[in-house]
């Protein structure tokens, strides 16, 4: 778990797709630059919040004529919209291959649906995590009993410290991150999910990241939970879900109290309704559900393995350019590390990372990520406490946008800058 210091070798870089896979709303873009003139804006910034797919920007153009509340009304406009909504919820279902009697909540995202899961782990039972998460599969927890398991120097150690806490104590929860949001390494977790069910324990995957990038398969993983963020997912209209076994949404108490989530009410007490229904208290996001549910729809219809190819070849010929750049070095959870989905993150020796992504977006038409990423502790962990950038990429992606980009880090290294960047950000999640 360090940064990356190999030898520079100098040699072609390797070819990566020239064409998206599909289109996304604003490929156009084009920035201002400091100098004077426009650049086509590359966006290098989809692990943050992706670009919404022209698909799904064009479904709610075409159902937004006949947008009305939701189980509430006999009108045809509110039938429609109750009908596209529950629809949804079986797509959203069917995209992650849940089981027959899961339940599919609509949250705001990620952060919304691991909350609430944290809210229905029964009195007592702990959780267990990884040192490696983002906050919102982190600060959650930390609410009630949890044990958190340093990250091991390799992943195999990193395993086998999972296995000695899972077997020490019991817990009810093992809860873990399908991908990193800060390296792209993926976590084994049908490795995982053994572990946690030989030690009774349940397992509950933030796929905030996973879910845009690589097929999930509930039932064939043997998963219990699973959380993403539509945001993430190319459909940017608010809206993210938690899937996942019935008995502990049912029994807990209505993560939002109000109207929808109830059977009956008197002055005096108030009969819930079961999931998701308990959970989804007040107008539902009609909208934000079926853009998710469409984004599902088109990603699931692309050919099996496509997205992993178009961005692996984008993520080596990467990585090979930064690693022909000196002054650069990448970031990396662990050596024995094999899949990764299209993040990368490294640092620029003698910038700041604040320094670096504002020279990107000012003078080059760059949007990177800079900062440590909502995932602090990971961030101490290799040595970045300072912060790092992270370029990463997906359906809209090409090479032109990779070459950019280290086109614009080799001007930065050797000619430097002559314009004052700020060091640090001032914004509460960095």
């Amino acid at each position: 778990m360090t940064v990356t210091d190999l030898p520079r070798v100098h040699t072609p870089l390797p070819a990566a797709p020239t064409q998206p896979l599909l289109p996304v709303v604003g490929a156009d873009l084009e920035a201002p630059l400091a100098g004077g003139g426009v650049a086509r804006y590359v966006n290098l910034d989809y692990a943050a919040s992706a670009p919404a797919l022209r698909a799904v920007a064009d479904h709610v153009a075409e159902i937004l004529p006949t947008y009305a509340s939701v189980h509430r009304g006999a009108g045809y406009a509110s039938q429609l919209s109750t009908q596209r909504y529950e629809d949804a919820r079986a797509t959203v279902a069917g995209f992650v291959g849940a089981r027959p009697d899961d339940v599919v909540v609509f949250t705001r995202n990620t952060t919304d649906a691991l909350n609430l899961l944290a809210s229905c782990v029964p009195d007592g039972g702990e959780v267990v995590v990884l040192d490696l998460e983002h906050h919102a599969n982190l600060l959650p927890w930390q609410r009630g009993p949890h044990r958190v398991v340093e990250v091991g120097p390799t992943l195999a150690q990193t395993l086998s410290r999972l296995q000695v806490e899972l077997s020490r104590r019991p817990a009810a929860l093992l809860a873990v991150t399908g991908a990193s949001n800060v390296t792209g390494e993926q976590l084994p977790l049908g490795a995982l999910a053994g572990l946690a069910h030989r030690n009774g324990a349940r397992i509950a995957v933030d796929a905030a990241q996973l879910a845009p990038h690589r097929r999930i398969d509930i039932v064939a993983g043997e998963l219990d939970y699973v959380a993403f963020s539509g945001h993430k997912l190319y459909a940017p209209f608010g809206a993210g879900a938690l899937v996942g076994r019935r008995d502990w949404l049912d029994a807990a108490p209505p993560y939002l109290a109000g109207g929808g989530a109830v059977r009956e009410v008197t002055t005096a007490a108030t009969d819930w309704a079961p999931a998701p229904a308990r959970h989804e208290g007040g107008s539902p996001n009609v909208i934000g559900a079926v853009a998710l549910a469409r984004a599902c729809e088109v990603v699931a219809a692309l050919p099996e393995g496509c997205v992993e190819v178009h961005e692996s070849a984008l993520r080596r010929r990467l990585l090979a350019g930064l690693e022909r750049i000196d002054a650069v070095r990448t970031l990396r959870l662990w050596p024995d590390s094999g899949a990764a989905i299209g993040v990368v993150a490294f640092t620029v020796d003698g910038f700041a990372a604040r320094q670096v992504s504002e020279y990107l977006a000012a003078e080059h038409g760059i949007g990177v990520r800079d900062g440590r990423f909502c995932a602090h502790p990971l961030l101490a962990r290799l040595g970045a406490d300072e912060g790092a950038l992270r370029a990463s990429f997906g359906l809209g992606s090409t090479a032109a946008d990779v070459d950019r980009l280290l086109a614009a880090l080799d001007r930065l290294v050797t000619e430097g800058t002559t314009r004052g960047y700020a060091v640090r950000a001032d914004r509460p999640c960095d």
